[in-house]
C-alpha cells in the first residue's frame, strides 16, 4: 500500500495539461482560465459618487450651515463637464461623475434645497462618499489570473473589462464505465439481488463540477472480455476513463485483469485509505485510467482525492489540491492500525465562531444515504484517534 500524499504525488507526474480554446463567457463558469485577465481601464474609470447629493468643495462646509448656489448636475452616464467654483454645488446621482473642482459630495439627507439656492446643514471634508478614479483596478493589472477556475461571480468583472469570450483549457474527456452484473440503469426497477447504478450519475456530477467533460457508458457485467473491450475503445476516444467496481480482489473483480492484459501501465492498486483502499490508478497509451472502489462512498472519496486532482492538473489549475481546514470534533473520531480515514461530517458553527465537525451516522463505504449531507472529511490519520472537542484536520467537498 501506498500513502494518499504519494498517489496524489504519482498522478501529478503523469497528468499532462491540455491545450487551451476560445469560449463565449456565459459557458465559462467552472471552467480553468488559460489567460490572465487583465483591466483595459481604470476602476472606476472617473471619480464616481457613492451618494445622491451635491458634489462641493469641502472648504465652503466648514462653517455650517452654508449656502450654496446650485450651478448643474451629474447623473449616472451624463455628467457635468464644466469645471466648479468656489460657493457652488452640483446635484449629483449615486454612481455619477463627480465634476472637477469639486472634492466631496454632500449626501442629500443634510441638505436642504430651494430653487438653485442649496443650504449645507453639516460640514463634511475632502474625498467624502467619493470613490477615487482607480481606487478597485489600475488599467494593465490582472484581475483574474490565469489557472484560477471562473466562479459566477467572476463574471461581471470579465465582463467590465471586455472579455466576451475567455481562453480556458479545453475539458479533459471522460469516459465513465460502471461494472458489475448486479447493477442496473437508474430508471429501472432492481430485482432481487440488483441495485441501481448511481455510481455513473454521481461521477458525471462531480467530473462536470471540475470542468470537465464526461460521457457515461453502458455499464459493463463481470465478463472480462466486455470489459476489455469498452476500455479499448473508450480510451481511442478520452483523455481518463474513470471505472468503479471490480478492483478488489474477489472472483468477480477484473479491472486490474483487464488493464494488465490490454498493456495498461498501473502505478497503484491499493491506497492506505479508508475508504477507498483497492484504488487503481493506471495510464493505457495516452489515456488515464482510474478504477474505484464500487462502494458509493468509496468512489466519491478517491474521486475527491485523485480524479479531481487529475481533472484540475489536466487544466493548468494553480490550486489543484482540496481546501483543507480545521474544524472541532463533536464526538470521538476513531482511526485505524494501517489506513488514513477519510470519515464524511458536517460543519457548522458555535455561537462563539468556532468550526464544528460532526461526523455523520455512517454503516460503511455503501453508506450514500449517510453521505448525502457530508459537506467535508475529518482526517484521521492512521494510529490515531481525535477526542471530542480536539481539533481535526477537514478537506472541504
Amino acid at each position: 500500500m501506498i500513502s494518499v500524499t504519494k498517489a496524489i504525488n504519482i498522478i501529478g507526474q503523469q497528468v499532462k495539461p491540455l491545450p487551451s480554446e476560445a469560449i463565449p463567457l456565459g459557458d465559462s463558469i467552472r471552467r480553468i482560465l488559460a489567460e490572465d485577465i487583465v483591466a483595459d481601464t481604470d476602476l472606476p474609470p472617473f471619480d464616481r459618487s457613492q451618494m445622491d447629493g451635491y458634489a462641493v468643495v469641502a472648504a465652503d462646509t466648514v462653517d455650517c450651515p452654508v449656502d450654496l448656489n446650485i450651478v448643474g448636475e451629474s447623473a449616472a452616464g451624463r455628467g457635468w463637464r464644466k469645471k466648479m467654483r468656489r460657493g457652488e454645488a452640483i446635484r449629483i446621482m449615486t454612481g455619477a461623475p463627480v465634476p472637477k473642482g469639486a472634492d466631496a459630495v454632500q449626501k442629500i439627507e443634510l441638505t436642504r434645497e430651494s430653487g438653485e439656492a442649496l443650504r449645507i446643514l453639516e460640514p463634511t471634508e475632502p474625498g467624502r462618499f467619493i470613490v477615487k478614479r482607480g481606487s478597485e483596478i489600475k488599467k494593465g493589472k490582472a484581475v483574474v489570473n490565469a489557472g484560477e477556475q471562473i466562479s459566477e461571480n467572476m463574471v461581471a468583472a470579465l465582463a467590465a473589462f471586455g472579455y466576451f469570450t475567455v481562453k480556458v483549457a479545453r475539458s479533459p474527456k471522460i469516459a465513465i464505465i460502471g461494472t458489475g452484473s448486479e447493477i442496473v440503469e437508474i430508471d429501472k426497477k432492481p430485482s432481487r439481488d440488483q441495485i441501481r447504478n448511481s455510481n455513473s450519475i454521481m461521477l458525471d456530477v462531480l467530473c462536470r463540477k471540475w470542468g470537465a467533460a464526461p460521457v457515461i457508458l453502458p455499464n459493463v457485467r463481470d465478463e472480462i472480455s466486455d470489459l476489455k473491450s469498452r476500455i479499448a475503445i473508450a480510451a481511442r476516444s478520452s483523455d481518463m476513463i474513470v471505472l468503479t467496481g471490480g478492483v478488489s480482489v474477489g472472483k468477480y473483480d477484473h479491472t486490474k485483469t483487464a488493464l494488465s492484459e490490454l498493456g495498461a501501465e498501473i502505478f497503484f492498486e491499493k491506497v492506505r485509505l479508508k475508504p477507498g483502499k483497492p484504488a487503481v490508478f493506471a495510464r493505457l497509451a495516452d489515456t488515464l485510467v482510474f478504477g474505484l472502489p464500487g462502494n458509493p462512498v468509496s468512489a466519491a472519496v478517491t474521486f475527491h482525492l485523485f480524479v479531481r486532482q487529475a481533472i484540475l492538473l489536466a487544466q493548468r489549475a494553480v490550486k489543484p489540491d482540496m481546501p483543507q481546514g480545521f474544524a472541532v470534533a463533536s464526538v470521538p473520531v476513531k482511526g485505524t492500525k494501517e489506513r488514513d480515514v477519510y470519515l464524511p461530517a458536517k460543519l457548522s458553527t458555535t455561537a462563539d465562531g468556532r468550526l464544528i465537525a460532526e461526523p455523520r451516522r455512517f454503516s460503511g463505504s455503501s453508506d450514500f444515504v449517510g453521505f448525502a449531507r457530508a459537506d467535508a472529511l475529518i482526517v484521521v490519520p492512521r494510529g490515531t484517534n481525535i477526542a471530542a472537542g480536539e481539533a481535526a484536520k477537514i478537506v472541504y467537498l
